[in-house]
C-alpha cells in the first residue's frame, strides 16, 4: 500500500464516521469537567485528612 493509497483510504473512512452534534460534545464536555472537579476536591479532602492524622501521629 503506497501513501497515496493510505490518504484515499483514510478519507473515505472519515466520510463514513458518525460524527457527534456539538450538544453531545459540549455534554460530554461538561460531564466530565464535574467529574474532574468532584474528584480533584475528593483527593483534597483525603489529603487534608490523612496530613493532618500523620501530624497527630508524629507529634
Amino acid at each position: 500500500m503506497n501513501l497515496i493509497q493510505y490518504f484515499r483510504d483514510s478519507r473515505a473512512e472519515l466520510s463514513r464516521v458518525s460524527w457527534p452534534s456539538r450538544q453531545q460534545v459540549l455534554d460530554g464536555t461538561q460531564a466530565v469537567l464535574i467529574f474532574v472537579v468532584a474528584l480533584t476536591l475528593i483527593v483534597f479532602a483525603l489529603d487534608l485528612i490523612f496530613s493532618n492524622l500523620i501530624k497527630v501521629v508524629l507529634a
